[in-house]
């Protein structure tokens, strides 16, 4: 998710930031009004495959996710319900129903990530959350995904990855080799499983493979 801001401060995953909310109710404004903003990566889905069996045609045919087409590429992303604006996985209760496999997005919040000096830092979005009194908690913790040091590696080659696979893209491209890239896209990263232990190792190969058979 692109955020069109320039915070006064970045963080890394080891610092302390104000931002955990042990007063929370539930009100789900956080989980309200983000229309196609909370784009899933290969993790999030491995995580709903292998946590709670979910693959990914299970959830296109929920109605949960969808795919949106930006820059060129076609990526999977959260719907929010028509009638209520709200994320297809918050309750009734205005809790996440799937909270311990909740997408890296919403893990963040109210953090974004920021790229733009080749490494992963964190700042606080402005007006994020209107709960009062905030406590100190460690980036990572807050993130709270095992072996964090791998996953914020994946997460910065995989930002590295999209946006090279984009700036590859030629001005006069055919429908067709638009066709190819994205099906090649969602069948590596979101249709095949990753059978083995170990995610990262598998999205690295795979990454490598796309990157040969794509020419960039």
């Amino acid at each position: 998710m692109d955020i069109q801001y320039t915070p006064d401060h970045y963080y890394r995953s080891n610092d302390l930031v104000r931002i955990s909310c042990p007063s929370c109710e539930g009100c789900g404004e956080c989980c309200h009004g983000m229309d196609d903003t909370i784009v899933l990566d290969p993790y999030d889905f491995h995580q709903f495959l292998y946590g709670a069996g979910l693959s990914f045609a299970d959830l296109m045919n929920s109605g949960k996710i969808s795919l949106h087409s930006e820059n060129g590429l076609t990526l999977p992303h959260i719907v929010m319900q028509e009638e209520t604006g709200a994320c297809g996985f918050l309750a009734d209760d205005g809790r996440c129903s799937v909270h311990m496999l909740r997408p890296g997005i919403c893990r963040l919040f109210p953090l974004a990530r920021d790229y733009s000096d080749e490494t992963v830092r964190y700042f606080i979005l402005p007006d994020a959350c209107p709960k009062p009194g905030r406590t100190k908690v460690r980036i990572s913790r807050w993130i709270g995904i095992p072996d964090f040091s791998r996953y914020e590696d994946f997460k910065l080659k995989w930002h590295q990855f999209l946006k090279d696979l984009t700036d590859s893209i030629p001005a006069d491209e055919s429908p067709e080799t638009a066709a190819k890239r994205n099906y090649l896209l969602l069948e590596y990263f979101f249709l095949k499983p990753c059978d083995g232990d170990d995610f990262y190792l598998i999205m690295d190969r795979r990454m490598k493979r796309i990157r040969k058979a794509l020419g960039f």
